[in-house]
């Protein structure tokens, strides 16, 4: 079935094109295809990935991987700041797509991130640059949405297969980048993973990935992630993996060493660490007693990180990471599993007793910043895994 979307640049000059579409605030609306826009094919898909990520969470390092598969979004981001880009978040990577004007700075970004991840973490990062027009050529197409879960942040959904096929490509060692200095230093400024991990209150964290399988129309997916999101609001708020009230405030943060060997720069990590402890000890003393600091309302901005998370979102496919019982679990394996019978998706589904948060703060004193969510034990790379292993 040929959906007729929007194309929402006829050519790529005009880097202002992702702030025009339309919001949706509605998560279901997503489902349907008529409401992703056609990006113009002389943009670029960018695509980063960890090399064998499945290993790194066999050695209890799965927190790592989401650090560098936020920092890439970080980089790119601090890159092009003011301009907004669609991007999303995949756990052990992420994918996004900008203008054509855009390319060496966003390649300078993702090389420098891959060379500071393998210097910093010994973790091996594939970062490509493919030109939307390519996966045109093979059959594929780019189409976004934009999704806004919460004021002032909103993130971007994506359809259509070009991710995915962009991803392949990288995969096969095709529309690779130069390699940047080994000594490079990505701007990283508002990566953090302060957050203390969220355990399970409705019985486990659950990863799902779905994805369309070889049968079917777009619009028999849709139908279907129409059902499974149903199940998914059957649970406390949707399957939220976040209380309402925020996750909680630990002192020292549990990822504190983590991001002081990301954020060091130049300096040495004790001394980054030494900075961070300081910093947070203040920030924990006010969120411990509720002070306010000058327009920093501290319950307020636990709350906030709660509505910003993107614990769904459409990406080549649906993922979720839910807070889910087991009756609600087994509703929604019986129902994949009989679509996957009849060709019409592949999925994978995880569980694990908590989710981590990893997130991007420009500044606490604004609505914008986002916290990208998966589960604690692998989260969307095992359950994708799963899929590739049927």
């Amino acid at each position: 079935m040929n959906i007729q979307s929007t194309v929402f640049a006829e050519t790529g000059t005009n880097d202002s094109l992702y702030d025009d579409l339309a919001l949706h605030t509605e998560f279901s609306d997503l489902a349907d295809p008529n409401g992703f826009n056609l990006v113009a094919q002389d943009w670029l898909i960018g695509v980063a990935d960890v090399v064998d990520s499945t290993s790194e969470i066999a050695a209890g390092r799965y927190k790592t991987v989401n650090m560098v598969g936020a920092a890439v979004i970080s980089a790119v981001i601090n890159t092009l700041t003011p301009k907004s880009f669609p991007f999303v978040f995949s756990g052990d990577g992420a994918g996004f797509a900008v203008w054509p004007g855009a390319r060496d700075q966003v390649a300078a970004a993702l090389t420098a991130v891959q060379a500071w991840s393998r210097r910093e973490f010994g973790i091996r990062l594939r970062v490509a640059l493919v030109p939307v027009c390519d996966a045109m050529q093979a059959g594929r197409s780019l189409r976004i949405a934009r999704y806004r879960p919460a004021p002032g942040v909103d993130y971007a959904m994506f359809a259509g297969g070009g991710l995915t096929w962009a991803e392949e490509q990288m995969k096969a060692g095709r529309y690779t980048l130069p390699a940047a200095p080994e000594d490079i230093v990505p701007d990283l400024t508002g990566l953090s993973c302060r957050w203390s991990n969220l355990q399970a209150r409705h019985g486990s964290i659950l990863s799902v990935v779905v994805v369309p399988g070889t049968k079917g129309s777009e619009t028999d997916f849709a139908d279907l992630t129409r059902s499974i999101l149903q199940l998914g609001n059957t649970l406390d708020r949707g399957g939220h993996p976040v209380p309402v009230q925020g996750p909680e405030v630990q002192y020292p943060p549990p990822g504190i060493r983590l991001e002081a060997q990301a954020s060091h720069g130049k300096r040495s990590v004790l001394r980054r660490k030494v900075e961070l402890l300081a910093q947070n000890l203040f920030a924990w003393v006010l969120f411990r007693t509720g002070s306010r600091l000058g327009q920093f309302d501290p319950e307020h901005y636990r709350a906030e990180v709660a509505s910003n998370v993107d614990f769904r979102k459409f990406d080549d496919g649906l993922k979720m990471t839910l807070d889910c019982d087991a009756d609600t679990r087994g509703r929604i394996k019986t129902l994949l599993a009989s679509a996957q019978d009849r060709g019409l998706v592949r999925y994978g589904l995880y569980e694990q007793d908590e989710a981590l948060v990893t997130c991007f703060v420009p500044s606490p004193m604004q609505n914008d910043h986002i916290h990208f969510i998966d589960g604690a034990g692998g989260g969307y790379t095992q359950a994708a895994a799963h899929i590739k292993t049927g």
